[in-house]
């Protein structure tokens, strides 16, 4: 639980500095859906890259929390970084978090320790023969649908590239916990070694798109659900993630809980367009920031 909530503040905390180096590089005039482009110029910024080596550190957080975590709740620390990003952003952009917001992110917590009261180890059931190849399906999917998400109205173009980086990310959360013999030959036939590198591989191009581009607050809700929720019944109906004795209900309401706080947050996945200029002071209650 400790590697899930680590993993949580890592995330939480590069996505305020990638948000701010996502808008600093856009161009006027580049494209509304998914754009590699951008991506690479992102990586200029120091601010981006100070953001994946955060990314990095908590992904190692996540493998190890999903070795001994059920997916529902590593899960739903994951979506919990959110407040983590509201909190930072109070600290370092001088954001204005309003009183919702301020009992938001004690929700996520209450929610958290709900599920770490009632969650048992994680499951050691194997699932279908075919989940690792099903996983690399979704992934080619999502890479094609977030390609085509460019003609889509705003509002429905934040929500698939959103939900399309929320289902990556829960790709990457599914096929960790299908990896299990580390030799090369084993590594190299196993379909769920591919779903995990380009299932997080277009997470990451959809979210930084998803981020310079159209509602993010919209987008940002749609990861929240892409990332926890499919997830989760994977692990619960293939994988054999339980919950403790008796506490069923418990992790239920901690899992509800914790991913409402985190939608209620969800504001927090948009920056400001004038942060990508370090030299002028932000405006509070303008600031929005963006997620892993």
């Amino acid at each position: 639980m400790i590697c899930a909530l680590g993993a949580a503040v890592c995330f939480g905390t590069a996505s305020v500095l990638q948000a701010v180096a996502s808008r600093a590089a856009a161009e006027p005039g580049s494209g509304a859906g998914v754009d590699p482009a951008l991506l690479l110029r992102a990586l200029r910024q120091w601010r981006y890259v100070a953001g994946l080596a955060l990314d990095g550190c908590g992904f190692v957080l996540q493998i190890i929390a999903l070795r001994s975590l059920p997916i529902y709740v590593v899960g739903a620390a994951l979506a919990a970084s959110l407040a983590v990003t509201a909190v930072v952003a109070a600290r370092l952009l001088g954001v204005r978090l309003s009183g919702v917001e301020w009992t938001a992110v004690g929700v996520v917590c209450a929610g958290l320790g709900m599920l770490g009261l009632a969650s048992g180890g994680e499951g050691h059931a194997a699932g279908p023969a075919a989940l690792g190849w099903w996983m690399l399906g979704i992934s080619l999917g999502i890479l094609l649908i977030g390609a085509g998400a460019g003609r889509l109205p705003e509002k429905a173009r934040a929500l698939v590239l959103g939900l399309g980086a929320g289902c990556g990310f829960g790709v990457v959360e599914v096929a960790v916990r299908l990896i299990d013999d580390l030799s090369p030959t084993a590594l190299f036939a196993n379909p769920a070694v591919y779903a995990l590198l380009l299932g997080g591989g277009s997470a990451f191009l959809l979210l930084t798109s998803a981020l310079q581009r159209g509602s993010v607050t919209t987008a940002t809700a749609g990861m929240v659900i892409g990332e926890t929720i499919g997830p989760a019944l994977v692990g619960v109906i293939w994988l054999g993630d339980r919950t403790r004795e008796g506490l069923g209900g418990l992790a239920v309401a901690g899992f509800v809980v914790a991913v409402a706080g985190a939608l209620a947050l969800a504001r927090f996945g948009e920056a400001p367009a004038d942060a990508a200029e370090p030299d002028r002071p932000t405006v509070p209650g303008r600031v929005r920031r963006a997620r892993r």
